[in-house]
């Protein structure tokens, strides 16, 4: 579904990403971990067209995205759910979830609110609530949510367990599992490994802009190296 090949990625004269590559199936999770600055946020920036690989080329249901802008990246079905949530704080719920519905056809637009709703229903409760009100993980959720309202193919979230309490965090996790279970395909950059590696089919492990080790979810978190750097209480 998604192919990342020999991307390099600068900031003015840092070289941010050096030559990785890896790709996502159709139908799976696969996970980007690494510590703060290895550059995973930025590979997310890159795939969804706010960045420009200087090399490399990235392909999306075998279509060159390099050059295309975001908008009709998200029309294409890529939803990108930024680090922080990003959410319209003055605007309501239900207003956040209409505007992650701007690519749709207005007549699809219902349905999707009912879908959403049906899957998180606490969003229901709060539709008419001014999203800066929320809790941190009901904001999560809205991220989430918004996301879904473009008919994804491909979800790409940027850390979304970051400044959440762990029941907050296991219960985010559980809607990822929920979400894929359903049909989508993920990608997922998450700074807490375990929780990422425990939900993965396929993990790579991003050190200063470098892929560093693949394997499958289970083969890193049973790593000597991963279990030392990433999983260590």
């Amino acid at each position: 579904m998604l192919k990342v090949n020999d991307i390099n990625v600068y900031y003015g004269p840092i070289h941010a990403i050096q030559g990785i590559s890896f790709e996502v199936n159709e139908g799976e999770i696969v996970s980007l971990i690494g510590a703060n600055g290895a550059g995973k946020s930025t590979v997310l920036r890159t795939i969804s067209g706010l960045l420009r690989p200087k090399t490399g080329d990235v392909s999306f249901m075998g279509q060159k995205i390099n050059t295309t802008a975001p908008h009709a990246i998200v029309r294409l079905g890529i939803a990108h759910i930024p680090e922080g949530r990003r959410i319209f704080l003055r605007m309501t719920v239900e207003e956040n979830l209409e505007m992650g519905a701007f690519t749709q056809p207005t007549s699809s637009i219902a349905n999707s609110l009912e879908k959403v709703y049906l899957q998180f229903p606490r969003l229901k409760e709060r539709r008419k609530q001014i999203a800066g009100t929320l809790s941190g993980g009901e904001q999560q959720m809205l991220a989430m949510s918004r996301g879904l309202m473009s008919n994804p193919k491909l979800m790409m979230l940027d850390e979304p367990s970051m400044g959440l309490s762990p029941i907050l965090v296991q219960q985010v996790f559980d809607i990822i599992k929920e979400l894929h279970e359903s049909g989508t395909t993920i990608l997922l950059v998450e700074q807490n490994a375990r929780m990422a590696l425990s939900i993965t089919d396929r993990a790579y492990v991003l050190e200063t802009g470098k892929i560093t080790l693949t394997g499958t979810g289970e083969e890193l978190a049973q790593s000597d190296d991963v279990r030392k750097a990433y999983l260590v209480d």
